[in-house]
């Protein structure tokens, strides 16, 4: 420890001086623990009071929550692929007989489940549009495009003869439906607080606020935002993975 000296007061002046110092630095810690100890017991005082902070209880989360999914008009579910290591996980950990399964000629477009076993044909038209919505046709700005479904055991990895099937990547075989889709999704907050995406009529049927999505440049950040503001909860990264890729605004 280093001492400055006064050269102009002897040594018991010094040695005093120090003393004062030291006095007052004692009376000064004295009282910074009296303020802590008072701190401390009007926060014990209010925790028995008021009882413990509520811990946050984090939702376990539905399987189909780590695709797309919503649920259409009539209450059936659509599950969507993300990339090619989703589509691949979806048909082959989740398609079984009895679903059907919705996807386009258009390379870098979802596969769609439809989880019923009896949807309406209303509901097919959404499962079409949710397909359609969520790949490639998003981002190059069309507005509609054909989609097509099959039986889940019309879809396989066995490839035809000289061909290579990548991830994500599946043959069709036997007979496929047409629609002709039109390219729209919109947001909002199902009864449960969760942050659902696709066709704007299946959404409203599920979630009483709702704001369209548009093809765009705006940042996925900013839209997530402002689609929080809007609707009034939800989480942001929840918002940003339901939004499609490529691009996209609100009006």
């Amino acid at each position: 420890m280093r001492i400055t000296l006064d050269l102009t007061k002897t040594l018991e002046e010094n040695a005093q001086r120090f003393f004062e110092a030291a006095k007052k630095a004692r009376k000064k810690a004295k009282g910074a623990e009296k303020t802590i100890a008072e701190w401390e017991q009007k926060l014990a005082t209010e925790e028995t009071t008021q009882g413990p902070a509520p811990k946050r209880v984090r939702r376990k989360k539905a399987w189909y929550e780590k695709f797309r999914w919503c649920f259409a008009s009539d209450g059936t579910l659509l599950v969507g692929g993300r990339d090619a290591s989703s589509n691949e996980a979806l048909i082959k950990k989740h398609a079984e007989k009895g679903d059907l399964v919705f996807h386009t000629d258009m390379a870098g477009s979802p596969f769609v489940l439809v989880k019923g076993k009896q949807p309406t044909a209303e509901a097919l038209r959404e499962a079409a549009q949710f397909c359609a919505s969520f790949g490639r046709a998003w981002k190059n700005g069309l507005a509609s495009l054909e989609v097509f479904h099959v039986a889940p055991e019309q879809v396989t990895k066995e490839a035809n003869t000289g061909e290579f099937l990548g991830k994500g990547a599946f043959v069709i075989r036997g007979k496929t439906t047409y629609y002709k889709a039109r390219i729209a999704v919109a947001v909002g907050l199902d009864r449960e607080g969760r942050v659902m995406s696709g066709p704007p009529a299946a959404v409203s049927a599920h979630c009483e606020r709702v704001v369209e999505v548009f093809q765009g440049n705006q940042k996925t950040s900013d839209v997530a935002k402002e689609l929080q503001r809007r609707l009034g909860g939800g989480e942001i990264d929840d918002f940003v993975a339901a939004l499609p890729a490529g691009g996209c605004k609100l009006k």
